[in-house]
């Protein structure tokens, strides 16, 4: 069986690893087997929080509604129980969305969940 050489695929991966690692502290940049440490966390990490994230933007927007809500004079369970009677199939981003942005607007939706809720 001829004699593999390997040098080449094996440099290639740790270009690609290096890579990868840019703007890590210390060794975990430069030396490869601190570098592949770090990039495997990385990459780990990373695919947690992208679940983390819909999580937190959740309960940002439920924050932002609920002190909206509260300005016009309704409870946050109340309101969401009020427009799930009437229909308005709004979610959480966009209501808001719409608490920050366009409150005039909110407050008609507060005065339907409110017709609704009673």
């Amino acid at each position: 069986m001829p004699r593999v050489k390997r040098g080449v695929i094996a440099h290639q991966a740790h270009k690609k690893v290096l890579a990868l690692t840019k703007g890590h502290r210390a060794t975990s940049h430069s030396l490869f087997r601190r570098a592949n440490e770090s990039m495997l966390h990385a990459l780990d990490y990373s695919y947690v929080h992208r679940r983390t994230r819909k999580r937190d933007f959740r309960r940002l927007w439920i924050q932002r509604i609920n002190a909206a809500a509260r300005s016009a004079g309704i409870t946050y369970s109340r309101l969401m129980e009020g427009l799930k009677k009437a229909g308005v199939e709004l979610d959480r981003r966009m209501l808001a969305d719409m608490a920050v942005r366009d409150m005039p607007a909110f407050t008609k939706l507060v005065e339907v969940a409110r017709t609704q809720a009673d």
